[in-house]
């Protein structure tokens, strides 16, 4: 089987060549690179050129218009078989598209995802953000786990792959950004096609270095599911509302101690057993206390980011008319 290996960039060439140097690492080598540039200022072409007797690859560059977009530009120039998407800040682990392989041969599947990690040498901040993006406690460990806690697995496009027939079929993203690889998901699903997840498939996903861009980017998922539900109302689920519910409750605890001593002992102490569920679990995941500490403050940030988010672009829903729809390629990525 050969694999096309999709890769939209913007002004990111010092993490592509991180990436980049991983694929050089695989143990099954027949794949080819696709990297498609978003309009990027600062370009990494001259990263692509070096590593043109390293890998099979070829260089793209198009206007910015999101990495949805992008992304097609990938599939309509890609020769694989099967179409593996990364996101440039990710590291991929050598036996990456031999457990693939070995799954698609044994157990097929017209559309995967896989999970995401962190790697030893990423930062204490990184590894807090890591462990808040796939904890139970924060709904981010719903989908990544062997059972699936979330149903029907929609894969997520910074660790996807899906197969030509899928792309034939369908065609690619209809949104750039704003839940593009959730509305993606969504259609795969909805034609028939069979997806789930390849546990051991799993990356290392750098995502952000600081708790203000992990903030922005969360407040931008918010925003995203609403996004969704302007295109599938049916979509916006129960537990897409906690979020939103937990920043409204962290927001009443001042009002609490102007009504009630024990009403804000008790929210105090709600918030109190949240930080230290999440202390305890992951620093004994992460045999850290600081990082322990850390993820505390991540999970606070995660939460508390997306909830604006959500509550902020569903009130603008309100207030728009019904056949509005955004595809958010003219909107900026929270970097």
């Amino acid at each position: 089987m050969f694999f096309s290996v999709i890769i939209p960039v913007f002004n990111r060439p010092d993490e592509l060549r991180e990436l980049l140097v991983s694929l050089t690492k695989q143990t099954y080598t027949h794949f080819e690179v696709v990297v498609v540039e978003d309009g990027s200022k600062t370009k990494a072409d001259d990263v692509v050129a070096a590593f043109a007797d390293q890998l099979t690859i070829r260089y793209y560059f198009k206007e910015n218009s999101g990495q949805g977009f992008t992304r097609n530009v990938g599939f309509e120039r890609a020769n694989g078989d099967y179409f593996v998407i990364f996101d440039s800040d990710a590291l991929i682990p050598p036996h990456y598209f031999s457990v693939v392989h070995e799954r698609l041969e044994s157990d097929w599947l017209d559309a995967y995802g896989g999970p995401d990690m962190a790697h030893p040498d990423f930062t204490p901040v990184q590894k807090a953000i890591s462990y808040s993006m796939t904890s139970p406690f924060t709904t981010g460990g719903i989908r990544g786990s062997k059972k699936n806690l979330g149903g029907t697995f929609h894969p997520r496009s910074f660790n996807m792959g899906l197969s030509r027939k899928v792309w034939e079929t369908i065609g690619g993203y209809k949104l750039s950004r704003m839940g593009e690889d959730i509305e993606f998901a969504i259609r795969i699903i909805e034609n028939g096609f069979k997806t789930g997840l390849i546990a051991d498939a799993f990356i290392y996903h750098k995502r952000r270095t600081n708790f203000g861009q992990f903030y922005r980017q969360l407040r931008f998922f918010g925003r995203a599911r609403i996004n969704i539900s302007r295109y599938y109302p049916g979509e916006l689920k129960l537990v897409h509302t906690f979020p939103a519910l937990f920043t409204l409750f962290v927001l009443s605890v001042p009002v609490w101690a102007l009504i009630s001593t024990v009403l804000f002992q008790l929210a105090l102490g709600v918030l109190l057993l949240f930080a230290v569920l999440v202390l305890v679990d992951a620093t004994r995941k992460e045999k850290s206390v600081q990082i322990g500490l850390l993820s505390v403050r991540a999970a606070f940030t995660q939460l508390i980011g997306y909830g604006v988010g959500f509550i902020g672009e569903g009130w603008k829903k309100l207030r728009e008319p019904k056949t509005f729809r955004e595809t958010g390629a003219g909107i900026e990525y929270p970097s």
